[in-house]
């Protein structure tokens, strides 16, 4: 199937002729609080985002209740935990996605998750959802990819970790499963992630490619990665999304604070649409100063008749006479009348 490289949420198209979609992540950054989570969602409205994205899962459906070396975490942000630890502490209750949906909505924002399971595929078509992202540690769970592709909603994959044979099959399987509009995100899966381990150019190579809406999923510590991708074409960006980054929580330490998520739906904006296409003619803000550029000048006083040398005239600002370009064409000739200095130099003061 030839997919077109465009994809709609709630009537949001999201393609490379459209401005940037901004998903604003909540993950774990409610730190046990729906009331943080309502305020997040608050914020993130404010800040101009498209949409705020949860996570849906439990401990329990992610992982085992288990301390071997397998289950521990060595090294990063959660140095100690076991996986069961670290999920139990970062998950967004179940029964807290009724209320976060209705409060959305409420607000007037877009609202979907990333479901872990087919049983959280199952609360999220309840509530539904009205679009699924599938987080880049799940891009190789080919039957959950199937199970989203289910439900027939638009589907955002995240590459992290995920080599080209992965990408791929990634998408295949999105696609059997019955899929029809489908965004894969570059991604780089490190918490924080470095800038220079991003290598944006893959965004282009990844358009040709796989033929769909790219976007990229960001972990870097400020906007500048993301905005520079929208130039290589990226149509979506998303973000992980804080009330504080100081926060203590999970995800905090490399979430935006929404001054910063503000700059970014503003900043990104501006950049695609200094994109623009191939134009080679003269602006609208620039035509008031073409009387400005260089042209010819008279900077001598000549009598009629008088033989136009290399010192009477010179390439000045404003632009009211002949271009500079033809200056040789000017000297060695005469005046039709007399001149004075500071006279724009024009063809018909000049014997031909």
């Amino acid at each position: 199937m030839t997919y077109r490289p465009s994809i709609s949420i709630e009537g949001r198209r999201i393609a490379e002729d459209s401005p940037p979609y901004i998903i604003a992540e909540l993950s774990a950054n409610h730190n046990g609080s729906l009331a943080a989570a309502f305020r997040i969602i608050i914020e993130a409205k404010k800040a101009g985002v498209d949409a705020i994205k949860l996570q849906t899962y439990t401990a329990d459906t992610i992982t085992l209740n288990c301390d071997s070396e397998d289950f521990r975490i060595h090294g990063g942000l959660w140095d100690g935990k076991t996986l069961y630890q670290l999920y139990q502490e970062a998950h967004t209750p179940w029964e807290w996605h009724k209320p976060l949906f209705e409060h959305a909505h409420d607000l007037g924002i877009t609202i979907f998750s990333s479901p872990f399971d087919t049983t959280a595929v199952d609360l999220l078509e309840d509530l539904n959802a009205p679009a699924y992202k599938i987080a880049s540690f799940e891009a190789i769970d080919l039957p959950l990819i199937k199970y989203v592709a289910g439900t027939g909603k638009p589907m955002i994959i995240s590459t992290g970790m995920a080599n080209a044979e992965e990408i791929q099959e990634a998408i295949d399987a999105a696609i059997d499963g019955g899929c029809k509009e489908l965004a894969i995100l570059h991604c780089v899966s490190g918490y924080p992630a470095a800038a220079e381990d991003y290598n944006l150019r893959t965004i282009l190579d990844m358009k040709g490619r796989y033929g769909l809406v790219i976007g990229l999923s960001d972990h870097t510590l400020d906007n500048t990665t993301a905005i520079a991708s929208v130039a290589l074409g990226a149509s979506l960006i998303e973000k992980h999304f804080t009330l504080n980054r100081k926060g203590g929580g999970p995800d905090d330490s490399f979430s935006l604070e929404p001054v910063e998520m503000a700059a970014l739906c503003r900043d990104s904006k501006t950049a695609w649409a200094a994109l623009g296409r191939v134009n080679y003619e003269r602006q609208e803000s620039e035509k008031g100063n073409v009387k400005f550029r260089r042209s010819l000048y008279f900077v001598k006083n000549l009598s009629a008749g008088s033989v136009i040398g290399p010192n009477d005239v010179r390439s000045i600002r404003p632009g009211m006479g002949m271009a500079p370009k033809y200056l040789p064409n000017i000297i060695g000739r005469r005046v039709k009348k007399d001149v004075k200095c500071g006279s724009p130099v024009v063809s018909s003061l000049v014997e031909w």
